[in-house]
């Protein structure tokens, strides 16, 4: 069972070996590897190889542990000491902890969106489309909020209030709709408008929940400050602004975008309600102050539409310093603001309007239309203002002797991957939109005839779902042919491997396979292109067939062609069917993961590759583990390192080594060049340098080596997700190992004398040369660096410059743990 190492054992230890004796001579040996774990988590006892553990420093949510026998090792003589004393920093709770975390399943178009922010080029200057870039993200995150927001109102006020409460057939059929239908009871909240303003509730309730959650969420993770420093002489950006001192506190901008996003959503209810109102009020039987007052809220609502575009254009992320303001006035009065706005807009709509009925739908057809049209004007535009930035990359150099030291970048979709990710995320959204929207209705409508349903545009994207899933599927046998292909001509490439060794015609079809399975990684980026180019051209093509005919695409295709005719019916019945099912297996999903622990870590697995980047466009998007987990590997390696003087290995597995590497950015020169990095099964080069150009690209991690005292990279053939570094000329080999053999061995073996599986993107520790390269950087580390210095009271906010090694949590100045 893991214990907890008290703060006054840890200040003993550190500071005496346990009889009163200095132990700062014998700190400067000192060694230290940092374990950080990978995607789905894991626990100390297992990364530590040892059921006894000591939590050195942290909480519950995250912290660092130590073997139990390891926890006063720094004031053992050197002698004494038997290799590196190793910690492990446990972040898997930052992503799957608790039960509720199941929920940011509904927030998945959210992140997604968030992605794209990340994924622009890399571009050498051009200030202002890298802005541009931003802006037109952040834009895209907005149509997001207000589309969710539309399609609760669509299913609430449309559908439920308005179609099927003022419906008999429909009211009879669901008695507790009883109280707002004016055939049933006609009692007081049967009025249309205030039918409407009771179903409000549903979709404000929604936007109350999105800003709590994010309000928490910012609190908890986006308030974790880290260290303030100076920078040194020699410093550079390092080519990436991982390394600026405020790229992981993202603070301001998000609380920025909270007000704004929640504004919307309030404000898309209040048109909701506004337009149908003024449409009766300035019809002949309305009222003339009604027309005035009406008139008024839509002003007032346009005024505050406009607010919040300025607030979402007016500034993006402030990365070259910790920007520790929160425009509270901001965050708090826009909000408040709408929210006032909406309940005028409710108060109106609910005053007595003799003759007014219910008929049709609302305005949900005007609104997903001018949804949809301005999501693809946004992805166009991002394209667009991507193409540009990724020509602004350097030509190719002209002699063959610069061609081998030069980066060669392997951008995915030639920069193009923000845009098709972005276009990813509006289908998301408009998938959730049309399925909800659509079952809904199904349940309301039992027979089908009652009801005008949803909006014709959500039928109409409904049915080109079917012809997207058989462009896949093609695509799909294509990639499927080729790996056969590949795992055929493998073969001989493994039996080549092992020469002199018995033939195992199974054994060597099974590598081959594993090995050719793995290169579907390197096929990602041709199926996002494929996706998203077949979901423009069916969203276009979707959005002008609704807009022209104004009906289903079954009703549009009759008295046409047989086949036509039939394909249009299949269409819309099988898409109906496809996004109902789509919508109620993620339900199913996320109330598994809710109360499944099992199920939860593998949703935490989608959370650990899709929230390491902060909130840069979009405040609802699941909250950024990074923002934590990198402030706090760069407290313990730089406590440690300068209150030991000791060598450190900062060592990564899969997702592990991207945070290893940005805590790695994140340190000083002087730091930085005492400090080895070594990673494996990383996924820097082959998913991050490619979907991330401008933060992971050559340059950044050429950069990363040069400023590393040392840097070793293991990978294996078949490992799907971790892969080379492929740095540039000379630099490539002293970094990336060649491929570890996967199996250990091929047939049994004195040393194997069980059949050895094969490891993939596992278990890197249990291979031989894992132990060696490490060796191999302790050494170049040496052992002549700097004792430690005496421990000094930093300044206000500043990294104190001789903590204790094995104590305590650091201290922010608020007193609370920053590790």
């Amino acid at each position: 069972m893991a214990g907890e190492l008290t703060e006054e054992r840890a200040a003993r230890h550190a500071a005496d070996g346990g009889d009163g004796r200095d132990a700062r001579t014998d700190r400067a040996g000192s060694a230290l590897e940092l374990l950080v774990h990978g995607v789905g988590g894991t626990t100390p006892e297992k990364m530590l190889g040892d059921t006894r553990t000591v939590r050195v420093t942290g909480d519950d949510t995250a912290a660092v542990f130590r073997r139990a026998d390891d926890a006063d090792a720094e004031s053992r003589p050197a002698g004494r000491r038997d290799g590196p004393v190793r910690e492990a920093y446990v972040w898997c709770n930052l992503t799957s902890g608790n039960a509720a975390r199941a929920l940011w399943l509904l927030l998945l178009p959210f992140m997604v969106v968030n992605l794209a922010h990340w994924m622009r080029p890399a571009a050498r200057g051009h200030t202002r489309t890298v802005r541009f870039y931003g802006l037109l993200v952040r834009l895209a995150g907005l149509t997001l909020t207000a589309l969710l927001v539309a399609a609760v109102c669509e299913v609430a006020l449309d559908l439920t209030a308005w179609q099927c409460a003022g419906t008999r057939v429909c009211a009879a059929r669901h008695s507790w709709l009883g109280f707002l239908s004016p055939d049933l009871s006609g009692g007081w909240w049967s009025a249309p408008g205030r039918r409407l303003a009771v179903a409000a509730l549903a979709p404000t309730a929604l936007t109350g929940l999105l800003w709590y959650l994010s309000h928490r969420t910012w609190s908890a993770y986006e308030s974790q400050q880290p260290f303030a420093r100076a920078p040194e002489p020699d410093e550079e950006s390092g080519g990436t602004a991982l390394g600026l001192p405020g790229f992981w506190y993202g603070r301001r901008l998000v609380a920025r975008l909270r007000a704004a996003h929640t504004a919307t959503g309030l404000l898309t209810v209040a048109a909701t309600v506004a337009v149908p109102t003024a449409r009766f009020d300035r019809g002949p039987r309305g009222d003339a102050p009604l027309v005035l007052l009406g008139g008024l809220l839509e002003a007032a609502l346009a005024v505050g539409a406009a607010a919040v575009l300025w607030v979402v254009c007016r500034q993006g992320r402030t990365e070259h310093r910790l920007d520790r303001e929160t425009d509270a006035r901001l965050a708090r009065g826009l909000p408040l603001a709408a929210l006032a706005l909406l309940l005028l807009v409710l108060l109106h709509a609910g005053w007595s309007r003799p003759g007014w009925r219910s008929s049709g739908r609302l305005t949900g057809d005007a609104v997903f239309t001018a949804l949809t049209l301005a999501q693809v004007l946004l992805v166009v535009a991002l394209a667009v203002v991507a193409h540009l930035l990724h020509r602004t990359l350097a030509p190719a150099p002209r002699s063959a002797r610069t061609a081998k030291t030069r980066a060669v970048p392997r951008t995915a979709l030639r920069g193009l991957g923000g845009p098709a990710v972005a276009l990813l995320a509006c289908a998301l959204g408009g998938v959730f939109s049309g399925g909800t929207s659509q079952r809904v209705s199904d349940w309301l409508d039992g027979t089908g005839t009652s009801l005008p349903g949803p909006p014709v545009l959500l039928t109409w994207q409904a049915s080109v779902i079917p012809v997207l899933l058989l462009v896949l599927l093609v695509h799909g046998a294509r990639l499927a042919r080729r790996t056969r292909r590949l795992a055929r001509a493998e073969r001989a490439v493994v039996d080549a491997s092992h020469p002199g060794e018995p033939r195992d015609p199974a054994r060597t079809r099974h590598i081959a396979a594993v090995r050719a399975t793995a290169t579907l990684t390197d096929h990602a980026p041709a199926l996002v292109g494929v996706t998203a180019v077949t979901l423009l051209l069916l969203g276009a093509g979707a959005l002008a067939g609704a807009w022209t005919t104004g009906r289903t695409p079954a009703e549009a295709a009759r008295g046409t062609y047989a086949l036509v005719d039939g394909a249009a019916q299949v269409a819309q019945g099988v898409g109906s069917w496809l996004t109902g099912l789509g919508c109620l297996l993620f339900v199913t999903c996320g109330r598994r993961a809710y109360k499944d622990a099992s199920a939860r870590r593998t949703v935490g697995i989608l959370w650990d590759v899709g929230t390491f980047w902060p909130r840069a466009a979009h405040p609802f998007a699941p909250p950024c583990y990074a923002e934590r987990a990198v402030p706090d590997l760069t407290w313990r390696v730089v406590t440690w390192t300068r209150a030991t003087g000791g060598r450190l290995v900062l060592s990564g597995h899969s997702q592990g080594s991207v945070l290893a590497a940005a805590a790695a950015w994140q340190l000083t020169p002087s730091v930085r060049g005492r400090v080895a990095l070594l990673t494996y099964g990383s996924p820097l080069e082959r998913l991050y340098a490619r979907w991330f150009p401008a933060h992971f690209g050559p340059a950044a991690l050429a950069a990363l080596h040069r400023d590393m005292a040392c840097w070793r990279n293991l990978y294996r053939l078949t490992d799907p997700i971790g892969g080379p570094v492929r740095l540039p000329g000379d630099c490539g080999p002293e970094v990336d190992h060649p491929p570890l053999d996967d199996p250990l061995a091929y047939g049994r073996t004195a040393l194997h004398p069980l059949p050895a599986p094969v490891l993939g993107h596992s278990d890197y520790q249990a291979d031989p040369v894992f132990a060696e390269e490490r060796a191999r950087l302790l050494a170049r580390l040496g052992p002549g660096l700097p004792g430690p210095r005496r421990l000094e009271t930093p300044p206000e906010g500043r990294m104190p410059e001789n903590p204790q090694p094995g104590g305590g949590p650091a201290q922010d100045r608020s007193g609370r743990s920053s590790g």
